[in-house]
This record gives structure tokens, sequence and C-alpha cells, in this order.
């Protein structure tokens, strides 16, 4: 018995699909393996199962700022934002890091009008926001990396509020005796 043409055509759309099925199923069960043999191939050293990683000799240090109020007792500070001095209000009751327009254009933090796609809930009321990621936000010696934060449309805020996203990767975030100790 003849086959037809579609149904050639059918068996060897078949056998392809099940070639690449059996492809995806190897890689899969076989990615240490291939991921070693691609390393090898491009020149990329692989540790070996004997190497051992040292321990530091000595114990990670941890960095601490002390932060004192200001008269009205809020905790007012310089922070770098991307590389560039930001005066800041430290916030533990804003949810994320909320910039001034012009504090982000200072930090290298660029939006348009089509970014403001989120609202806010501020102290001055429900305000647009442009969500942004922050390469890296300091405070003295603490360093945290890709911090989220919004931007927030001009005239909304009167100062950049340094919130959750920022001071939940810390290690410590503690008041004592109106004094705010981060660490990290």
């Amino acid at each position: 018995m003849a086959m037809s043409h579609g149904a050639r055509r059918g068996l060897s759309e078949a056998a392809v699909w099940l070639t690449l099925a059996g492809i995806a199923v190897a890689a899969f069960v076989y990615f240490k393996e291939l991921k070693a043999v691609t390393r090898s191939a491009f020149g990329l050293t692989l540790p070996t199962p004997t190497q051992t990683v040292e321990a530091p000799s000595e114990p990670r240090r941890a960095f601490q700022v002390e932060l004192k109020p200001d008269k009205r007792g809020h905790h007012v500070t310089r922070a770098a934002i991307n590389g560039r001095d930001i005066r800041v209000l430290v916030d533990t009751g804003a949810t994320i890091v909320a910039l001034t327009a012009q504090d982000a254009e200072r930090a290298g933090v660029y939006v348009r009008r089509g970014d403001f796609t989120h609202r806010v809930s501020t102290a001055n009321g429900t305000a647009r926001a442009a969500p942004v990621t922050l390469e890296r936000v300091r405070i003295g010696d603490i360093v945290v990396r890709n911090v989220r934060g919004v931007v927030l449309e001009e005239g909304r805020l009167k100062v950049t509020l340094l919130g959750m996203s920022f001071l939940r990767q810390l290690s410590k975030v503690e008041m004592r005796r109106g004094v705010l100790t981060l660490e990290q």
C-alpha cells in the first residue's frame, strides 16, 4: 500500500518533532555535562571536584551607620544613588525608594511621561509613579545594588524617601533612643 504525499509529510514532521523532543530531554538530563563541555571548548576553567575554597581568614566586617534625628525627629542623611549625592529621608513607613523628579535626573535616572504607569499613596495624596531599578544605593560604607524604586511626578515629593526596598536588604534596622542604626 502506497502512502500519499500528505501522509509522508506528516510522518516527516512527526519525526522532526520527536527528534527535537529527544534533544531537549537529553539537554535537560545531561545539563551539567554539556555545561562542562561548553566551558572547556571556550577555554573557561572549571574547578575540579578536589579543589576547595578557603574561608576568609577574618570574619566579614559589618558596616554600620547611625543616624540622629533632626529637629523634627526625621532621619535625614546623604546617600549616593548611582554614584550621585542625594539628600534622603530614611522612611521605614515607605514601601519603596521614592525619588523626586529632580533627584532622579541628578542620579542619571531618566523617565518619560509614558513611564508613569503606577499610582502610589503619599502623605500628600495619590501620585503617579514610574518604576525604576537603581544600580547602587550607598550610605556610608553600606552599599545595596539593584534597588527597586519609583520616580514620582514633578512636584509630588519634597525629598527623596529611602524606603523598605533598600532597608529590608540590610541585616539590621534598629531605633534606640531616637538614633536609627543601619547595618549591613
